[in-house]
Formats: C-alpha cells, sequence, structure tokens
C-alpha cells in the first residue's frame, strides 16, 4: 500500500480526534473511561496529586463530567479496571492481565533484597488469610531494606513483591495507602488462570509495540518515551517489528509535510484518516491535559507537529524551572496555546491558579481568555464533585 500524506493541520486533528479532544466529547460516564483505556492500552498511573492524579487529569479532558470516584470504583469496586505495569506503573483493562505474565515472573526469579522480601512471604499470606486486605502500617516488620528508591519496611517490600509477582492485588486504597488482598479475592479464575497470547518474545513485543502505536495514535519508529516498560527493544528488533507490522497490514505509514520521518498509526485508525482529509468542520474546545498524558509521551513527536515545546519540570531543581512544578498545558481548538500552573487547595476547597504562560504565537483576545476562565472554572468543578 502506497503512502498516505497529511499535513501538519490534518496530522493533529487526526490525533485530536483519536483522543477525544477535538469536537463533541465522545467518552461519556464510565463506560466512556473503559472505552478510553481499551483504546489507550493503559493510562500512565503518577500518585502525585497537586490539581488532580495523572490518570484522573488524562480521563478529565475527555470524558464528559468526570469524577475521581468513576475510576475508583471501576479500579477497587467493579474490578473492571486494574493497577499495574504497562507503560510504568499504569492503569489497564483487567482482560490484559494475561499479556503480562512476563512482568510477574521476572518479579517472582529475582527482587531487590529478594532473600528478605522472601522470608516475609508466608508471614503475608497467613496475616491477610486471616485478617482480610493489609497496608504495610498493618505488619509487624519494621526491618530496613533496600528498595527502588530508598531503604523502606520490609513490610511494604515483601508487600509490593508479592503485588509485582502476581500473588497480592491492590484491594483498595485510602488516599496514596494501598490495602493489598490475595489476588484470588480481586481477580477471576478464568483471567488469572488465562493462557499467555504470546509466548514467543518478538510477538510479546509486537504487540507491545503496536499497542504504544494505539496509545499515541500517530508515532515514528524513532526513540521514543513511548517505548518506555518495552523491556530490552533495541532499535534493530524495533525495525523488525515495524517491517513485521506493515507486511501484516496492520499499521499505515504516513508522510507529514516538513516531518522527514515516517509516521505511523493502527491500521482500525484508517477511518479517522479519511474524515480529516475531507476537512471538517469541528467544534473547538479548550481543556487542560495531565503531564503524563498519552498524547504527551513522544515530546518531540508534539514539537514537530504543534510547535510545541513541554517539559515536566516537576524533578528539575527549582532555580533552573523555566515555568513551574507542576504545569498543565492549554489545548485550545487544534493548538497548545499556553500552559498552567493551578493548585487544588482541598481545604478551603478552591482551584489556585498561580500563573498562565500563553505562547507567544497565540493570540490573546477576550474571547480566548474567557474560554481559559471556563476551562478553569470547570477544572476547579471537577475537583469539587470528586
Amino acid at each position: 500500500m502506497a503512502d498516505i500524506t497529511l499535513s501538519k493541520k490534518q496530522a493533529r486533528r487526526f490525533l485530536l480526534l483519536k483522543h477525544g479532544l477535538l469536537g463533541s466529547y465522545k467518552f461519556k460516564g464510565k463506560d466512556g473511561i473503559l472505552e478510553f483505556v481499551r483504546q489507550a492500552g493503559c493510562i500512565q498511573f503518577d500518585p502525585i496529586d497537586v490539581c488532580g492524579k495523572n490518570a484522573e487529569l488524562v480521563l478529565q479532558s475527555r470524558v464528559r463530567n468526570f469524577s475521581k470516584n468513576m475510576l475508583y470504583e471501576l479500579l477497587y469496586t467493579e474490578r473492571k479496571l486494574l493497577d499495574y505495569f504497562d507503560k510504568n506503573l499504569a492503569i489497564i483493562s483487567l482482560d490484559d492481565w494475561k499479556y503480562f505474565e512476563r512482568v510477574r515472573e521476572s518479579h517472582r526469579r529475582w527482587e531487590r533484597s529478594h532473600e528478605e522480601v522472601k522470608s516475609a512471604h508466608d508471614k503475608i499470606i497467613q496475616e491477610i488469610s486471616e485478617r482480610g486486605p493489609l497496608s504495610s502500617a498493618d505488619l509487624d516488620m519494621q526491618e530496613k531494606v533496600d528498595w527502588y528508591w530508598s531503604e523502606t519496611r520490609l513490610a511494604r517490600a515483601a508487600l509490593e513483591h508479592m503485588y509485582f509477582s502476581g500473588e497480592l492485588a491492590i484491594h483498595h486504597k485510602k488516599g496514596n495507602v494501598k490495602y493489598y488482598d490475595l489476588i484470588e479475592n480481586c481477580i477471576p479464575e478464568e483471567i488469572l488462570t488465562a493462557e499467555e497470547p504470546h509466548p514467543l518474545d518478538f510477538d510479546y513485543k509486537k504487540w507491545l509495540v503496536l499497542r504504544r502505536i494505539g496509545s499515541v495514535g500517530l508515532l515514528w519508529n524513532r526513540a521514543s518515551d513511548a517505548w518506555l516498560g518495552i523491556p530490552d527493544l533495541k532499535s534493530e528488533e524495533r525495525n523488525r517489528i515495524f517491517d513485521a507490522l506493515l507486511l501484516e497490514a496492520r499499521i499505515l505509514r504516513i508522510q507529514v509535510e516538513d516531518i522527514p520521518h515516517a509516521l505511523y498509526c493502527r491500521m482500525e485508525d484508517s477511518p479517522l484518516i479519511d474524515l480529516v482529509k475531507e476537512n471538517p468542520r469541528l467544534q473547538k474546545r479548550c481543556e487542560l491535559i495531565a503531564p503524563l498524558d498519552n498524547l504527551m509521551w513522544d515530546r518531540n513527536l508534539i514539537s514537530a507537529l504543534f510547535d510545541f515545546d513541554y517539559k515536566w519540570e516537576i524533578y528539575t531543581p527549582q532555580e533552573k524551572r523555566r515555568y513551574g512544578y507542576y504545569v498543565l498545558p492549554i489545548l485550545f481548538g487544534e493548538q497548545f496555546i499556553g500552559r498552567v500552573e493551578a493548585v487544588f487547595d482541598k481545604k478551603a476547597k478552591k482551584l489556585q491558579v498561580r500563573n498562565i504562560w500563553y505562547e507567544p504565537r497565540t493570540r490573546i483576545s477576550v474571547q480566548l481568555e474567557n474560554k481559559v476562565k471556563d476551562t478553569l472554572k470547570r477544572f476547579e468543578q471537577f475537583h469539587l464533585r470528586s
């Protein structure tokens, strides 16, 4: 099949329509959350909560009248979603559990402070069996062990290891405190015992690459943060995977004006290509975008397509930050027009807008400023109803 050619405007429209960020809202309620997670494969999880956690911010920009309770219930009451590894820690569909047996097996084989965490295994199983879901604070294991970020209590390390290896699940959370239960109490047996669909390593990585292309919408065959979490994916193997996906007609190659590298989308998204070529009139929306939003996974691509340079400066020393600690891009219509630093004061139940920086090319008008104000009011309401 011949390459498809798009203008930058058409490529931007394709991406934003794919993500449900342009035109009328296509994702609504809990069904909309599930639909977006199925489309995206995963939503990256991060526990930092300045103005909402990353996964909540991803969904509030796409799902009409989204509330944090909806996501919590899908994770810990209805259990249609699951927090586990994909692109780093992420939220995935429960049906995708079977694809990540390799991850669980790697943790069974080796873990930091492996002997220490193994020594606590039987005690934890016994405690949870007798007492029900427990947090690390409920276990009398005070020894300190070397863990991923720093030294931590054995109770926390052992619970996390058993979660990573698939023996425990997160039963519920209170704030950021996780309560763990036996996996069989949280996930149906038919899902736990389902066969791994991709026994060959190459097929597994090919599935992950295709999944990430669908997560972002358009991706190139280049080094990218979008590939994080795909183990040992080197450029030579990535080239073979792209060749195989093209040969199997599972992806389309797209040439975009003024971008020297080919971009790729999933074959099932080809109707969107046809739509943007028709140049339809589409409703403009103003949305705040999460720092780790799927759309933003390849920031070099965002720069090339949108002429918008974004860096999440949370790990940048304060004196070196250009903007702020936790800054959200502002999307209006088909362009990123600026960024905002906003903090939700839970005690006062008020959104504090510390600063708004408009892009130099943005034509600031009363109408535009009112759109941004309305978006910030809606953002505050998102926090209040959750």
